[in-house]
C-alpha cells in the first residue's frame, strides 16, 4: 500500500460518484474488482482515494473528480487526521491569499523543494498575523504560537493537498476555499454553531455608540468556537483587534487562520477552558460577544469560588450561564459593552435571583432581547440575548430595555397548507431589536410598543423573583379580532363545514356475494420489496441541512408542514425540534438498496437499482421528495404520510421512517393507505414494553397491477383530504371560539 495515501469512506465515494451510499454498498456486493478496505472498521471500511477513482473510471460512473470534491477527500483522508490537515491547509491559504507571488515561487519547483522552503514563509507570516498565544500569566506573557507552524516532513505528505487547495483558491478566492472546507469539517451535530444572521444582530448590537463615540476597537469572544462572532464584528470594522478562546485546541487554531483570512487586523487566539484557564486576564475589551455553552455543571464551581471576577454574586452550580456573564463584564473596559445568547431559563431561575438583582442596581444589564423560537440552537427554546455594560457609575434611575420579537415570522410561501407553522423572520427581528436598542441607549426616549418593546425601570425589577423574561413586563398588545374579522372566520367555516361534508367519504360497498367468496390477492411485505428493489426504507436522524426545515413525527402525525427554514447557508442546522415520542437520544440511521426496476406489480424482484434514488448531499442527512411516504415508528398512533410539493424539501427527523416507492412499480398513496391500516399495523408492532414500536419492514401490501393501485389510491388521497378539512374546521372553530371569548373580555363587542 503507498505510504501515506488518501483514505476514502463509503460516504465519500457516494460523494464522488453523485450517487446514494446504497448503491457504494451493492458496488461492493456485486463487482468483485471494487477496491478492498484499507482501514476504517467493519461498519465504516476506509479504501484508496486512487482506487476508486480508477474503478470509478473503468466503470464509467466517474469522468472527472470535480476538484472541491477531491480537495475534501485528501482533507478527510489525511493520515494525521482532517484537523492537522485543514490547519496546514488554512495556513498555506492565508498565504495565498496575502503573498500570492510567493505562493507561485515556492510552488514552481519539486514537491520536496515546496516541502523544505514552506515553513519558514508560513512561520514568518503566522507570527506577524496571529503572534504567540496569551500565557495568561499577565500582561506580556506568552504562550506557544497560536497556530504552531507545520515542518517540512509534515508538509511533504500534505503537498498534493496544498496545490489542489491553491488551484481551488484560485478559482473562488482563499476565503471562499477555506470556508468550504471548514463548513465540511465542522459538524453541527458535534459543535454549537451561531448562525450568521444572529451573530450580525449581536455585533451591531455591541457597536450602538453615541455620535461622538469611537468605534470599539478590540473584540474579544471567550467560547469562540468557529469564530463567527468575532468575524461578524470585523465584518464593518475590518482592522479591529480580535480576541478568541476555545477550550478545544483544534477549534482554535482553524478559527484564528478563518478569522486571519476575514482581517487585516490583529488576531489572537487560545485554547484553554474560559472559565478555568483565562488566557486574556489583563485584557479590558470595548466590546465582548459571547455565545456560551449552557446547562453546564461542571464549569468549575468548586474551585473557582473565591475568584475576583465573581463582582455580582458567586453562581450556583446550575447558574453557568451568570458565570459567563460576569466573566465577560469582567473583561470589559469601563463604559465596554457584552452581549451574550442566553437560555430563556437564565432570566427566571430563582438560583440565580441575587446575582440578577445585583446585576441591575449596578446598572450592568441594560437590555434583554427575546428572540423567537427556531432562531439559534437549541431551535425548540426561544432564546434571549442579554445586552450589559460595564458600569462607571451607577445611573440615577437605571432602565432595562425588554423587548419581543416572539410574533416576527416569516410569510409561508405560496402554497403552503394553512397547518403549516412559520419561521422566524429574521430581518424583522433585526429591525426590531435594533432600533429599540438604538432609541434606548443613544437618546433614551424609547417609544412604547404594547407587547414588544419597553424600558422598565429597574426598581419594578426587583421584587422577590426577579424575573427578567421579557414577555412578563410587556403590556400586551391588543389581540382580540374585531367583528369583521370574526365574521370573516365564521364565514370560511361555514365554508370549509360544507366542504368537508361533499369529502366525507361513503362507506365502501360490500364485497358481491359469490360461490367460494373473492379471491385475495397475492401479499408481500415491505421487507420483500425493500430486498427486491421496489422501495427505498431510510431512517431518519439527528442530523440536520443547514437551512432546511426538519419533518419530525409530530408534523406527520399531526399533519403540519415543516417549520421554515430558521437559518441560511453557513449558519446551524435545525436541532431538538419537539417530538411526539418525546425523544433525545438520536436514532441510528440506515438505508436498503433503491431499485429503479420495471414491472407491473409490486413484489420481490421487480427492480434491480443501484441505490441512486437516496439525497444524502453531504452527509447522512435525507431530503424528502414528492411521492415518498413517511410513517413514525413511535407511539402506535397509525399514520402513513406521502409528501407532496409543499413538504418536500426538509430533512427526515428522528423516529421517522422513510419509504421511497419505485413509480413504475407502487402507487404512493395506494402504499400509505395500506400500512395506514389498523390492523396491518398491529400485526408489525412490537407490544414489549411500555412504548409500542413499529417495525416497518412487517407491514403487508397485496401484490396488485400498477392500475388497480392507482385506483385504489385515489380513495386513500380522497379520505386524506377529508381528514385535513376536518383539522381545518377545529382550527377555525377553535379561532372563532378564541376571539369570541377575546372581544368579549375586552368589551369590543357589546354582550348578547
Amino acid at each position: 500500500m503507498q505510504e501515506n495515501a488518501t483514505e476514502v469512506t463509503a460516504a465519500g465515494i457516494a460523494r464522488l460518484a453523485g450517487v446514494g451510499r446504497a448503491a457504494v454498498s451493492n458496488w461492493r456486493r456485486r463487482h468483485a474488482d471494487f477496491p478492498k478496505p484499507v482501514g476504517g472498521t467493519e461498519s465504516s471500511p476506509a479504501f484508496l482515494l486512487a482506487e476508486v477513482e480508477e474503478w470509478l473510471r473503468r466503470q464509467g460512473k466517474l469522468a472527472e473528480v470535480p476538484l472541491r470534491e477531491r480537495v475534501w477527500q485528501q482533507v478527510a483522508g489525511h493520515p494525521d487526521g482532517p484537523a492537522a490537515a485543514l490547519t496546514q491547509t488554512g495556513c498555506v491559504l492565508l498565504l495565498v491569499h496575502e503573498r500570492p507571488t510567493r505562493w507561485l515561487e515556492l510552488a514552481a519547483g519539486s514537491d520536496e523543494r515546496l516541502a523544505a522552503l514552506l515553513p519558514a514563509d508560513l512561520a514568518q507570516l503566522l507570527g506577524r498575523r496571529l503572534g504567540p498565544a496569551p500565557g495568561g500569566g499577565g500582561e506580556g506573557a506568552a504562550g506557544p504560537p497560536a497556530v504552531r507552524p507545520p515542518t517540512g516532513p509534515e508538509l511533504l505528505s500534505s503537498v498534493p493537498l496544498l496545490r489542489g487547495a491553491a488551484e481551488l483558491a484560485a478559482e473562488n478566492g482563499a476565503r471562499q476555499t477555506y470556508e468550504f472546507l471548514l463548513d465540511r469539517f465542522v459538524d453541527p451535530r458535534q459543535h454549537t454553531l451561531t448562525p450568521p444572521g444572529l451573530a450580525d444582530l449581536m455585533a451591531d448590537l455591541a457597536d450602538v455608540t453615541g455620535p461622538d463615540e469611537p468605534a470599539p476597537r478590540v473584540v474579544l469572544d471567550p467560547a469562540c468556537g468557529t469564530g463567527s462572532l468575532l468575524r461578524a464584528a470585523a465584518r464593518t470594522h475590518p482592522g479591529r483587534e480580535l480576541h478568541g478562546q476555545d477550550s478545544a485546541p483544534a477549534l482554535a487554531e482553524l478559527t484564528a487562520l478563518r478569522l486571519a483570512l476575514h482581517t487585516s487586523g490583529p488576531v489572537r487566539t487560545a485554547a484553554a477552558d474560559t472559565l478555568r484557564g483565562d488566557a486574556f486576564p489583563a485584557l479590558r475589551a470595548d466590546t465582548v460577544l459571547c455565545h456560551p455553552p449552557f446547562n453546564e455543571r461542571t464549569w468549575g464551581h468548586e474551585e473557582l469560588a473565591y475568584d475576583p471576577r465573581w463582582e455580582y454574586g458567586f453562581p450556583a452550580r446550575t447558574e453557568s450561564e451568570l458565570a459567563w456573564v460576569q466573566h465577560c463584564l469582567a473583561r470589559l473596559r469601563e463604559g465596554g459593552t457584552a452581549v451574550l445568547l442566553m437560555p430563556p431559563a437564565a432570566a427566571s431561575r430563582r438560583s440565580g435571583r441575587r446575582i440578577r438583582a445585583d446585576l441591575l442596581r449596578r446598572g450592568a444589564l441594560r437590555a434583554v432581547i427575546a428572540l423567537p423560537a427556531g432562531t439559534a440552537p437549541p431551535h425548540g427554546l426561544p432564546l434571549h440575548l442579554w445586552v450589559l455594560r460595564r458600569p462607571g457609575r451607577a445611573p440615577a434611575h437605571p432602565e432595562v430595555l425588554m423587548v419581543d420579537t416572539a410574533g416576527a415570522h416569516a410569510p409561508l410561501p405560496a402554497g403552503t397548507g394553512a397547518a403549516a407553522r412559520p419561521g422566524p423572520d429574521c430581518a424583522a427581528v433585526r429591525e426590531i431589536a435594533l432600533a429599540a436598542w438604538q432609541a434606548h441607549d443613544r437618546t433614551g426616549t424609547l417609544q412604547e410598543r404594547p407587547g414588544v418593546a419597553r424600558a422598565v425601570p429597574a426598581i419594578d425589577l426587583l421584587d422577590d423573583d426577579v424575573d427578567l423574561t421579557p414577555a412578563r413586563h410587556l403590556p400586551p398588545q391588543v389581540t382580540a379580532e374585531g367583528p369583521e374579522q370574526l365574521v370573516a372566520v365564521r364565514e370560511r367555516l361555514g365554508a370549509t363545514l360544507r366542504l368537508t361534508a361533499e369529502l366525507a367519504p361513503h362507506p365502501p360497498e360490500p364485497a358481491p356475494a359469490a360461490s367460494g367468496g373473492p379471491v385475495p390477492a397475492p401479499v408481500t411485505t415491505v421487507g420483500e420489496l425493500v430486498r427486491g428493489g421496489a422501495l427505498t426504507l431510510v431512517t431518519g436522524g439527528a442530523a440536520g441541512r443547514r437551512g432546511l426545515p426538519v419533518l419530525t413525527d409530530l408534523d406527520v402525525i399531526t399533519g403540519t408542514a415543516p417549520a421554515a427554514p430558521v437559518a441560511q447557508a453557513g449558519s446551524a442546522a435545525p436541532a431538538a425540534r419537539p417530538t411526539a415520542a418525546g425523544a433525545r437520544s438520536r436514532a441510528p440511521r440506515s438505508t436498503d438498496r433503491a431499485g429503479q426496476g420495471g414491472g407491473q406489480g409490486a413484489g420481490p424482484g421487480s427492480g434491480q437499482g443501484d441505490g441512486q434514488g437516496v439525497d444524502d448531499r453531504d452527509d447522512d442527512t435525507v431530503i424528502t421528495r414528492p411521492g415518498d411516504v413517511v410513517l413514525p415508528v413511535s407511539g402506535g398512533d397509525g399514520v402513513a404520510r406521502v409528501i407532496d410539493e409543499a413538504t418536500a424539501g426538509a430533512v427526515l427527523g428522528r423516529n421517522l421512517v422513510l419509504l421511497r416507492p419505485d413509480p413504475q412499480t407502487l402507487d404512493p398513496w395506494f402504499l400509505a393507505g395500506l400500512l395506514r391500516g389498523t390492523a396491518n399495523q398491529r400485526r408489525a408492532s412490537s407490544f414489549a414494553s411500555t412504548a409500542t414500536r413499529l417495525d416497518v419492514r412487517r407491514l403487508r401490501v397485496p401484490r396488485l397491477p400498477l392500475e388497480e393501485q392507482r385506483r385504489h389510491g385515489d380513495r386513500f388521497r380522497a379520505l386524506d383530504e377529508f381528514e385535513g378539512a376536518l383539522r381545518q374546521v377545529a382550527r377555525l372553530g377553535e379561532r372563532l371560539v378564541r376571539g369570541s371569548h377575546d372581544s368579549l373580555t375586552e368589551s369590543l363587542l357589546p354582550p348578547a
